[in-house]
C-alpha cells in the first residue's frame, strides 16, 4: 500500500462521500435497515448517525481498509452504537449462509473490484425474506454524460480508490439473483453529472 492510499485516500473518501447531497440520500435509506444488519463498505462510518436504533438488533460493518475501519470505530463510539467490524472484502464475506436480515450498501458497488461476485455473497448471507437496501452512483442514462463517464473512469479510479463511474447498478443487482422491489433514480443536485447519477431502493432474495 502506498502513502497516498494509506494517508490521503481515507480522508479524501470521507470528504467526498460525506457531501450534503449524499448525506441527504443516506438519510433516506439507512433508517430502513432493521434486525441483524450487514453494512457492506462501512468505510469511515458515515451511515452510523442515521441508523434507527429501535430497529437495530445487531450491526456488522464490513470493509477491507484498516484506516477506514479505525475512523468508523471512532464514529461508532461518538454515537454510542455497537458495531462488529469485519476487516474483509465483499467478494468473500466471512459470515454463514442466511445470517442477516438486512444488507445495507451505499456508495460501495462502484469500488468493489468484483461487484457481481460481491452481490452474490450479499445474497448468500441474507435470511429468506431478507432485503438489500442500496444507494449507489453509476451509469447515467444520457449518452453524452455516459460517454464522459467512460472517458474519465480510468483516471477517476486512480485518485478515488478504484471507484468506477459507469457501472450499471440495477444490472449488477439483478444479475446476482436479487429482485428489485423499488428503485428511484436521479442526478444529485450540486454534484457533477459524471459522478452524480444515483440509484436507490430495495431488493429482495425471493
Amino acid at each position: 500500500m502506498g502513502l497516498y492510499d494509506k494517508y490521503i485516500l481515507p480522508s479524501f473518501l470521507n470528504c467526498a462521500c460525506g457531501s450534503k447531497p449524499i448525506n441527504y440520500q443516506r438519510q433516506k435509506v439507512v433508517p430502513c435497515a432493521e434486525g441483524v444488519i450487514l453494512e457492506v463498505g462501512i468505510g469511515s462510518g458515515l451511515n452510523i448517525p442515521f441508523y434507527d436504533r429501535a430497529k437495530v438488533k445487531k450491526l456488522i460493518g464490513l470493509d477491507p481498509s484498516p484506516e477506514l475501519n479505525a475512523m468508523a470505530g471512532k464514529m461508532a463510539d461518538k454515537h454510542d452504537l455497537e458495531v462488529q467490524f469485519l476487516l474483509s472484502g465483499a467478494e468473500d464475506i466471512p459470515l454463514p449462509d442466511h445470517h442477516v436480515d438486512t444488507v445495507l450498501v451505499t456508495y460501495t458497488m462502484c469500488t468493489i473490484p468484483d461487484a457481481l461476485t460481491a452481490n452474490k455473497e450479499m445474497l448468500r448471507v441474507l435470511k429468506p425474506g431478507g432485503k438489500m437496501i442500496f444507494c449507489e452512483h453509476g451509469l447515467a442514462p444520457d449518452a453524452k454524460v455516459s460517454k464522459w463517464q467512460s472517458r474519465i473512469d480510468p483516471l477517476w479510479g486512480k485518485i478515488a480508490g478504484g471507484c468506477h463511474l459507469n457501472r450499471d447498478i440495477p444490472e449488477l443487482i439483478r444479475s446476482a439473483g436479487f429482485q428489485i422491489q423499488t428503485m428511484d433514480e436521479m442526478y444529485l443536485p450540486s454534484t457533477p453529472k459524471f459522478a452524480g447519477y444515483n440509484y436507490w431502493g430495495v431488493a429482495t432474495n425471493g
